[in-house]
């Protein structure tokens, strides 16, 4: 048997479980995990289904280097993580791959000297992998070689599967349901919604505003019945959320330390034929997944009138929301867990 790839990572969240069982049926891998429970809303995975170890970050720069493997493959994620894969890969002689999600540098002082370490990972590295063409043109600025794209994939079997019991909205009257769904952090854009919402006169009992992993303990109605928290839900709750909902909203926005990689939930949205609204500093309208007038509506990212215009436009107009919700279901179809493995066996497939 062919010696494995080692494929480093800091967690293995719900949505990576299938990616990395079809990897390891491609090319054979082992995991080594640094990291704890991922910070997004769906818990880690204690028992990842492929040959896996918990390893330290200062670790892994000799695991790299061990002749049992054939190649390596590392993210940006960790402190030390990347730089260490890297230079155990080089001492082993080990073809190096880089997994990258990023489209910009974090743009603080701090992340300056990482900044140019990683340029020099981008030029060294035997190939890339990367989220989308959003992220593979990033690398190519930097020098990269031999870039290839292994698009972010959730499971479609599950995502697309009916909802047995589509979650109620903030009003029962409501015909018009917006969604949100992610973290109260800045990042995500959660101000600008609210903004826009106030801007587009939508109001109960005929729309409703749910936000689902922005509040804690029971669903809060602070807004007359328009507005709805809920705290964060597992996925088949999510999925609930999605199949009542008329349209999902990612209104990302772009800071120092954070440029919206690609987004998730744009891909399990689609798989309910609800139609996305993105913002363009979301990696997966970037990416190519969310395609204005196509599958979704794209609006320039901060800015609340033109939000509120596109919430305004699919409250009016039923039409396009049917046909914006079966292309995004049938454009969504190809962005699965083989698809992302193939783009890892290409790029391993290509270096020396």
């Amino acid at each position: 048997m062919s010696k494995p790839v080692l494929f480093v990572t800091n967690h293995v969240p719900p949505d990576r479980v299938g990616a990395f069982a079809a990897l390891h049926a491609r090319v054979g891998i082992e995991l080594a995990i640094f990291g704890g429970r991922s910070k997004h809303a769906t818990p880690g995975v204690e028992e990842p289904p492929v040959p896996h170890r918990r390893i330290a970050q200062r670790d892994i720069s000799q695991l790299a280097a061990a002749r049992r493997y054939r190649a390596v493959i590392c993210g940006t994620a960790g402190r030390v993580a990347l730089p260490a894969a890297w230079a155990g890969a080089r001492a082993g002689r080990h073809p190096f791959v880089l997994w990258s999600a990023l489209w910009a540098h974090p743009r603080t002082p701090a992340h300056a000297g990482g900044a140019l370490l990683l340029a020099g990972i981008y030029r060294d590295a035997h190939a890339v992998v990367a989220y989308g063409p959003h992220v593979a043109a990033f690398a190519r600025m930097y020098g990269a070689r031999r870039v290839h794209v292994a698009p972010q994939a959730v499971d479609n079997a599950f995502w697309s599967a009916p909802a047995p019991h589509p979650n109620p909205v903030a009003s029962p009257e409501a015909n018009f349901s917006v969604l949100f769904f992610g973290r109260p952090s800045r990042e995500k854009g959660l101000s600008v919604l609210l903004d826009a919402w106030r801007l587009s006169g939508l109001r109960a009992p005929a729309a409703a505003l749910v936000l689902v992993g922005v509040g804690s303990g029971p669903p809060r109605y602070p807004a007359g019945g328009a507005v709805a928290f809920f705290s964060p839900q597992p996925p088949e709750q999510v999925r609930d959320f999605l199949a009542a909902a008329d349209v999902c909203v990612i209104p990302s926005l772009r800071s120092r330390t954070f440029r919206e990689p690609w987004g998730l939930i744009a891909n399990e949205a689609m798989n309910q034929s609800t139609p996305v609204i993105a913002s363009d500093e979301v990696g997966a309208a970037a990416g190519g997944l969310v395609r204005h007038e196509r599958n979704g509506l794209v609006v320039p990212a901060g800015d609340p009138g033109a939000l509120a215009a596109a919430l305004g436009r699919l409250h009016d107009d039923a039409g396009l929301r049917s046909r914006l919700g079966a292309n995004a279901r049938r454009d969504v179809a190809a962005y699965t867990y083989d698809a992302w493995a193939a783009g890892f066996a290409a790029a391993l497939a290509s270096v020396p």
